[in-house]
Formats: C-alpha cells, structure tokens, sequence
C-alpha cells in the first residue's frame, strides 16, 4: 500500500480541487489496476499523498460513493464495489430540470430502444412470461381500455424488458418511466388530437395485439406493430420538433 500511495499526485489542471482530487483518483483507481473488492488507501494517506485537506477529498470520495463505486466495509475500511450504471443519472434525472429538447431526445430514445429489443422478447419469452402478459393485458382492458394510460403502459412494458434478461433495459425502464409521464402530461394538447386521430384512422395497435403476436411467436408482425404502437409518440416528436423549428424562424 505505501508503494501505491506514493504515485498519487495530483496534476495542474484548470478544474476545482475536489474535480482534480476525483480525477486523479479515477486514474489511480486504473493505475493500479483495483478491482471491485480491492481495498483503497485510508482518507489520512490519500490526503496526505494527494496534498489536500480531509474536507476536500471526502467530498471526492463522496461522489464516488453515491453512484456506489466505494463502500465501506466492517475491517476492511474503504474498498471499490460495481458502480451503478445509472446511479449518477438516478440524481440529475428531474424532468422538471430538463428542456424540451432533452425530454425529445430521452422519449426518441426510449422508442428506439424498445423497438431494438424485439429479437431478445421473442429469444427469451417463455409460457410463464406469457400468462403474466395475458394477465396484465386483461388487467389493461378492464380499467383502462387497453390503449395509452400509464398504469397500462408501466407495466405491460416493464414486462418486456424483464423478459429481455438484460437487467440494465430493466433499470432503464424504471428510471426513464417517471420522466415520459411528465412528458406526457406537460404536452396532453399535443398528444389528445394525435391519439384521436389514430383511433379514428383504425390505427391504434393496443397491448392486446402486440401480446398476440407474441402469443403466436410472430416475431416480424410484432417487429411491424411495436412501431404502430408507438406511433402515437413518434408524431408527437416529428410535430414537436416540427413546431420548435417554426418558433425559431419567426425568431
């Protein structure tokens, strides 16, 4: 461990001290090639090392900390754990703190992303999956008409992505559904005349069709109607960007 600390110096750099003192522990992390499990120097040696007051160097650790990347540990002191994927964007997430260009972007992505993750629900989807489908689409059409209300929405989709297997489109899933509500609710003037004009045109695709074709391992029909479900939000984003770009020629 003395070995080790002695190569922790901090460069000159423009950046405040605790984003220098976070910076070249990222690069010491690397250096020495740590692992999850690996245990870190104690604050007094990193200070000391480092040439920096304790208060600054916790408020370094402290980022590390909250997206899990350090933990401590009963005898072990300080060790590196597995960072959340999501753990930063899990605190910067408020869509009331996002402009509409962001809250495009995430809505376009999430779309894609759904859209992308058809060949892994047909891989993957077993009996049991398909029970627990036909019970929430049934749960759908008796509260909510089976179209585009939230509680619908959450969970059929929710669904989908835990058949995946992949456990990060999963927590994608959860942290993302909060900010495509508000979304949602902020544009429902956008949205109304849209989904009206899609129920009067007979192309609505509901949960209950996306489930069939599902049902009947169809995996180029459900390719096709996934993107009619979300058709719906793919013109909202086209009108949406359609209306920014107009506001800005008038500008």
């Amino acid at each position: 461990m003395a070995n080790m600390i002695e190569t922790l110096k901090i460069d000159n750099t423009t950046t405040t001290l605790v984003d220098s003192v976070e910076h070249r522990l990222l690069r010491f992390f690397k250096e020495q090639n740590l692992r999850p499990g690996s245990s870190i120097p104690s604050e007094v040696e990193m200070a000391k090392a480092l040439g920096v007051g304790r208060a600054v160097l916790r408020e370094a650790l402290s980022r590390f900390k909250m997206t899990g990347m350090i933990v401590s540990r009963t005898k072990k002191g300080m060790v590196l754990a597995e960072p959340s994927i999501f753990g930063g964007m899990k605190l910067c997430l408020n869509p009331l703190l996002m402009n509409d260009d962001t809250l495009l972007n995430l809505l376009e992505f999430r779309v894609a992303l759904e859209i992308g993750i058809s060949d892994a629900i047909f891989s993957n989807v077993t009996p049991t999956d398909i029970e627990e489908l036909q019970e929430i689409v049934d749960m759908g059409l008796s509260i909510e008409n089976n179209k585009y209300a939230p509680i619908s929405e959450y969970h059929f989709h929710t669904k989908l992505y835990a058949i995946t297997g992949n456990r990060i489109i999963s927590e994608f899933q959860e942290l993302i559904h909060p900010v495509l509500v508000f979304v949602k609710e902020k544009h429902q003037e956008f949205f109304a005349p849209i989904e009206q004009e899609l129920m009067q045109k007979g192309e609505i695709v509901t949960h209950r069709d996306l489930f069939e074709y599902i049902r009947r391992g169809d995996l180029e029909g459900y390719k096709q109607a996934i993107v009619g479900h979300f058709r719906l939000y793919t013109l909202y984003i086209e009108r949406k960007k359609q209306s920014q770009k107009g506001c800005d020629i008038l500008e």
